[in-house]
């Protein structure tokens, strides 16, 4: 895994996290950043995707499909499953298939699988492939028109992770993610220090348009100006990594251990946060002992889910090669 590809993805975990922690800091302005995590995890899986190595044809989509699927839905159909069985969901919110397979509770995994199957066609068909920023250029066309005739502007809802609206930019992430690693050996090892500054400008901007638009009902036209915002902070964090990866090589090994653990479970500590989260924060803990706490239990909460689906794909495996 590329050093800071595996920062950054375990950045994104704790952005994700982070804005979940409401109700546990002394002010819940501190848990934010879910987006911007949300941005992050779609332009990593863009740039790690960008190589596909299958053809282009019905067969070679679906082995490909599948195996992206069989990474996903694991610890989906796992942890669901076992929350079920502990009485904290119900069936009031989702049926069974909306529970297992779509659109699930976790929004990045009803995402996800819908965005994989443009970005396969998109990834293979080589006038898309070589022409990736007129592509992103023609979403967000798609998008404004969706914008300005469809869309309910009379309050700010924009960033919401469970509206079909949102997909747009999500698709655009996973494609700024591929136009990464197409310009990989111009941009990886080039620092520029205007990025660290820009980073920290857009990430400003950012929130306070957020802030602006959900506060404010008389500027909720103008809240598509926030999509254009975080676009601008993806970019900036990912050329601002990208560029400091020969220095991220050189982390201490303690450190690396933590971001290697927090990277290699993020998927997994998704899934398992929001009851874990809940259910401590029912017991009226102070801060910091809570968030200790919440954070202690998600982590080992992950580790075991991980340990368990890893299980269950060697045994898969050894079926497979059996059966072959």
């Amino acid at each position: 895994m590329i050093t800071f590809i595996t920062v950054l993805r375990a950045l994104a975990a704790c952005f994700i996290t982070n804005a979940h922690y409401t109700g546990i800091y002394p002010t819940d302005l501190i848990a934010n950043g879910g987006l911007v995590g949300d941005v992050l995890f779609f332009a990593i899986s863009g740039y790690c995707l960008y190589n596909v190595k299958t053809e282009l044809s019905l067969q070679g989509f679906v082995r490909w499909y599948v195996r992206r699927l069989r990474r996903v839905y694991p610890p989906v159909i796992i942890a669901t499953a076992v929350i079920l069985a502990l009485g904290a969901y119900d069936f009031s919110r989702h049926t069974l298939f909306g529970w297992f397979i779509y659109p699930t509770d976790y929004h990045f995994a009803a995402s996800i699988v819908v965005l994989y199957i443009p970005y396969f066609f998109i990834m293979k068909i080589p006038f898309f492939r070589d022409h990736l920023a007129e592509v992103m250029e023609g979403i967000f066309a798609v998008w404004l028109l969706v914008y300005l005739l469809a869309y309910d502007r009379s309050f700010y809802h924009i960033d919401r992770v469970r509206e079909p609206m949102i997909r747009f930019l999500f698709m655009e992430s996973m494609l700024l993610g591929a136009w990464f690693r197409k310009n990989d050996g111009r941009l990886r090892g080039h620092f520029h220090p205007g990025y660290a500054a820009a980073t920290l400008v857009s990430l400003g901007v950012y929130f306070v348009s957020k802030i602006l638009f959900s506060r404010r009902a008389a500027l909720s036209q103008l809240q598509f100006l926030n999509q254009i915002a975080i676009l601008v902070v993806l970019f900036c964090l990912f050329r601002l990594f990208d560029g400091l990866d020969p220095v991220l090589e050189r982390m201490p090994r303690k450190l690396w251990a933590v971001v290697r653990l927090i990277a290699d479970h993020t998927l997994e500590i998704y899934v398992v946060q929001y009851v874990i989260i809940d259910r401590i924060r029912e017991m009226g803990l102070w801060f910091p002992l809570n968030w200790i706490l919440i954070t202690a239990c998600i982590l080992a909460a992950a580790i075991v889910l991980h340990r368990v689906c890893e299980g269950l794909h060697r045994l898969a495996d050894s079926v497979s090669g059996s059966a072959g």
